[in-house]
């Protein structure tokens, strides 16, 4: 799951008064990198799990979310360096605060993450039975998803450019699901290839819920949104989404079978753990990056490099795994990044709109 944001470079009450261009370039240069191992490496790692022997859902779903731990070291480090400011200029600094998130916005959040939890189970459960490219093409289409939601619940309109991605990601999954079995792995029965056909497109779909959903949730915050409440948001929902995936794990005691699991992995017990322990972290890289590229750029920046990033998974899918890429993959994947480009530029082209809108105004005051 990837997390969404609203740029709040102007309204961040806790980051240092301006940061230099040259930080800020780092930061992005960074992020990017972050963003770029995690959306790439993190589905890699799932898929090599399942092909070296895996076959527990809920704990390659738990892995997903596992990582929030990290978190905490960006949120100690903004800690102290709130704290070291604020001991600079103690006449007119207030006490450091531990945390910004309030109650409301908490229990928002835990809900959010129980849903992120079983999206994480969708999406895990159905890469166990999809070769890695096929499934990074139908999680392209939660973009059509998300902008039929943000319609529902932020009231966002509709424009030529989104209907026309929404078009183009819908023939993409119809071309892929008229030759669903061209790519069925060896192990792999064409009823499990149908059902995970479905079950990413489900865990597509409830990601498309679940950003308008977040949006929502920042528009009635009732306080700034700053780089730290949105680290401690998304801590709180990883958080509540790994519990919602470890009960799913005793339920299913997966935690009793992963020792026997790593015994009779194909690359070795100490690889399995290997495998197991990157696929959190890198997971980790890509919420982070993608939360740093919002609080640096915007989201639309984030949107793109996303999209980007599609093809390079479909490639390294191919070159890693040996998958097949068919013409049917090749045509989904033209409709995609058109799809993507055509949602990209009109989202750029309304946030040009707004800017040009309120120039006079600004001139005029």
């Amino acid at each position: 799951m990837e997390v969404e944001g609203q740029n709040s470079n102007h309204q961040n009450q806790d980051a240092a008064p301006q940061m230099s261009k040259g930080l800020r370039r780092a930061l992005i240069v960074l992020n990017c990198v972050l963003m770029a191992l995690g959306n790439t490496g993190s589905p890699l790692l799932l898929r090599l799990y399942y092909r070296s022997g895996g076959k527990r859902q809920w704990l390659s779903s738990w892995l997903e979310t596992a990582g929030w731990p990290f978190i905490f070291v960006p949120l100690l480090i903004t800690y102290l360096h709130r704290r070291r400011r604020c001991q600079l200029r103690p006449g007119n600094c207030h006490p450091t605060k531990l945390f910004f998130i309030t109650p409301r916005l908490f229990l928002a959040c835990a809900f959010i993450g129980l849903i992120t939890g079983f999206d994480d189970f969708l999406y895990a459960y159905g890469l166990s039975f999809l070769p890695v490219s096929t499934s990074s093409l139908l999680i392209s289409t939660q973009l059509a998803f998300t902008a039929f939601f943000a319609f529902l619940i932020v009231k966002q309109k509709f424009t030529p450019y989104s209907i026309n991605s929404v078009a183009l990601l819908t023939v993409g999954a119809v071309v892929l699901g008229l030759h669903v079995s061209s790519d069925r792995p060896d192990n792999v029965t064409r009823g499990q290839y149908h059902l995970g056909f479905i079950l990413t497109l489900g865990a597509a779909a409830l990601y498309g819920l679940i950003l308008p959903l977040v949006e929502l949730m920042y528009s009635k915050s009732k306080q700034a949104i700053t780089y730290t409440l949105v680290m401690e948001m998304q801590l709180v929902m990883g958080f509540f989404a790994t519990a919602f995936c470890t009960v799913g794990m005793l339920v299913n005691k997966d935690f009793q079978a992963i020792p026997r699991e790593a015994r009779h992995f194909e690359l070795g017990e100490f690889r399995y753990y290997v495998v197991l322990v990157w696929s959190a972290v890198f997971w980790q890289f890509f919420f982070l990056g993608t939360v740093g590229i919002i609080f640096c750029v915007n989201t639309l920046l984030a949107g793109i490099l996303i999209a980007l990033f599609i093809p390079v998974t479909e490639v390294l899918g191919v070159v890693f795994f040996k998958e097949n890429f068919s013409s049917e993959k090749g045509i989904a994947l033209v409709l995609s990044l058109w799809g993507l480009a055509s949602y990209s530029y009109g989202e750029y082209r309304q946030e040009k709109d707004k800017k040009d809108k309120a120039a006079p105004s600004n001139q005029v005051a």
